[in-house]
């Protein structure tokens, strides 16, 4: 028994019909399996009956979401050329070199290691005389945690995975749970159902060619 990968499998014409089609855009070169050599486990389709509609479906747009969230903000920092604040100076005892040198500063200040400090001395200056007014925030504005924290909680949510068994940490000082309880009920759940759908091949075959075993975490517990 061996497994032909869904992304280069498609389904014939004809009953128990299946082709081998790496290259999907070349029909030519697809190969045709022997009939009844495939058994299809399909995801139940309320549209189709061919394929069948994977579950993580209805959160893949959140997962891309989650990706050009990341790719945005990776790129944002690399560029080194987001106009990050504007420098006002309304004292008038600024001098046009003093200018110069400011603004040849803050061009120098592009680019690897442009995290600097900058030191202004206006002897004569009045409070509020120079004032720093942000564009883009990277830290406020853009949304980027919110929208990291809501799709990660649409792709569990579309799995129905308990965080505590993909790593993730929790928020505050509440935690998630005694993860041992949270894993014996995912496996109930969700495994066991998946388990039995594949227990089809058993019946296809005509023998006992897939078992299950229980995880220690999942068998019931004996009284000490």
């Amino acid at each position: 028994m061996r497994c032909s990968p869904a992304a280069y499998t498609r389904v014939g014409l004809l009953p128990d019909q299946f082709f081998w089609a790496p290259r999907s855009y070349a029909i030519s070169d697809a190969v045709e399996y022997p009939a009844g050599a495939v058994h299809h486990l399909a995801e139940p389709d309320p549209m189709q009956e061919i394929y069948g509609m994977p579950e993580y479906l209805s959160a893949l747009q959140s997962g891309l979401l989650n990706e050009s969230a990341t790719l945005f903000r990776r790129k944002y920092y690399l560029n080194g050329s987001h106009a990050g604040y504007i420098l006002c100076i309304t004292d008038e005892n600024l001098s046009d070199k003093d200018s110069k040198a400011i603004r040849q500063a803050m061009r120098d200040s592009k680019g690897p290691g442009n995290f600097r400090n900058f030191f202004l001395h206006l002897p004569k200056g009045k409070e509020n005389s120079v004032k720093v007014i942000p564009i883009a925030s990277v830290g406020a504005n853009d949304e980027f945690l919110n929208i990291k924290n809501v799709t990660a909680e649409d792709l569990l949510a579309a799995h129905r995975v308990p965080p505590q068994l993909i790593g993730m940490v929790p928020k505050g000082t509440s935690g998630f749970g005694n993860v041992n309880d949270a894993a014996a009920m995912f496996y109930e759940m969700e495994i066991v159902p998946i388990q039995s759908r594949m227990l089809e091949v058993n019946d296809w075959l005509g023998v006992e060619a897939v078992r299950f075993e229980r995880p220690a975490m999942a068998l019931p517990k004996t009284a000490a």
